[in-house]
């Protein structure tokens, strides 16, 4: 039995959807974030060093990492699906957009995420004006270019193609879930970029991600 240890609220949730794709049964060990920090439970480094989540068991395997996991289940489950055939344009870009949602767009989204804590964090009244001038620059001159220039190029990607690796929907799909949600949720994903809004639309409505959101629980990135 493959077992998900799946904190609430984290790319842990494309873990439950892709084994939910794949139809195998699986076994949830939840955890929940500190409501004041929104860190991970120190029970986590039992399971990992780094105490972090996604990680699976499968057996006497343990995968972490959300690419990493998800190469392991799409290649010891899959049969061949979800993933397009060896040697073709679309596993090229499977491969890319595998690993372009880690690598690439998730990283002005988390710097977002941290300036716009270090610019509402309490601090001593005469400190909060420099560090408010300092996260306003940061995002107005890098973070926010950033995120828009990774939106209109995966918006420009979808002209010629349904889903990111081609016209078949793939798991590569389901790693870009994470990244496109945290922008719709507050990274400026909006109904300008149609292309990607209609994206998430169609993988919100695949029942497979539907029932990994009732196995999951509550999920606000989708707020």
């Amino acid at each position: 039995m493959i077992i998900v240890h799946h904190l609430n609220n984290s790319r842990s949730q494309r873990v439950l959807w892709l084994l939910e794709e794949l139809g195998l049964p699986y076994e949830v060990q939840r955890y929940e974030r500190d409501a004041q920090t929104m860190l991970a439970p120190p029970s986590l480094r039992k399971v990992h060093p780094l105490g972090k989540s996604p990680v699976i068991g499968d057996g006497d395997v343990v995968v972490a990492e959300s690419g990493a996991i998800v190469e392991y289940l799409v290649e010891t489950y899959g049969q061949g699906r979800l993933v397009p055939p060896p040697g073709t344009a679309e596993k090229r870009r499977y491969t890319y957009w595998l690993h372009f949602a880690e690598g690439s767009a998730m990283s002005p989204l988390l710097m977002s995420l941290v300036f716009s804590r270090v610019r509402s964090a309490p601090a001593p009244f005469f400190v909060r004006p420099v560090a408010r001038a300092i996260a306003d620059k940061v995002m107005t001159s890098f973070v926010t270019p950033q995120i828009n220039a990774h939106l209109d190029f995966m918006e420009s990607e979808l002209k010629t193609r349904d889903w990111f690796a081609g016209d078949a929907f793939t798991a590569a799909d389901i790693q870009m879930s994470f990244p496109l949600e945290a922008a719709a949720s507050r990274g400026g994903l909006a109904a300008d970029r149609p292309r990607l809004t209609d994206w998430l639309a169609r993988i919100h409505a695949r029942p497979a991600y539907q029932r990994a959101l009732a196995s999951g629980g509550p999920y606000e990135l989708l707020r």
